[in-house]
């Protein structure tokens, strides 16, 4: 068996259709999604701590 042969799952698309995934598809989708989610809200959060920082030092 080559690996050319076995279909791989298409990465997740903003509007793409859902009308022929599974269930089991959807809900590992929204799985993938929250934690993209999370890891996105990390990052700003992340950032405004080191934009408070950067206040801190120069303020006068």
């Amino acid at each position: 068996m080559f690996d050319d042969d076995i279909s791989k799952p298409r990465p997740h698309e903003v509007g793409m259709p859902l009308d022929t995934m599974s269930v089991e598809e959807l809900s590992e989708r929204i799985g993938l999604l929250e934690a993209e989610i999370a890891r996105l809200r990390a990052a700003i959060d992340a950032r405004g701590r080191s934009r408070q920082a950067a206040d801190a030092a120069f303020k006068f």
